[in-house]
């Protein structure tokens, strides 16, 4: 699961070599922890977060299949 969030993100972003996924296992509950440049915040967000609500539910989706519950939340890098 986090090499399809790392892969999706690369692609959407101006900046790919900034993007990272750290993944927290917490029992059957994996929490992803996306970071992208700054400026590719709006790209990775999208028009009324649509990008975002897509990332999810593919996450969503990879997560049923594997047995577990995922959530991913966004952060950015400062550069």
């Amino acid at each position: 699961m986090k090499a399809l969030i790392e892969y999706l993100a690369r692609a959407l972003a101006d900046h790919p070599e900034d993007v990272r996924v750290e993944e927290v296992h917490q029992g059957r509950r994996v929490s992803f922890h996306l970071f992208v440049h700054d400026d590719d915040k709006g790209r990775i967000i999208g028009k009324e977060g649509r990008c975002a609500h897509a990332l999810r539910s593919i996450l969503q989706a990879a997560a049923t299949r594997a047995g577990v519950r995922a959530s991913l939340s966004l952060s950015l890098i400062h550069i």
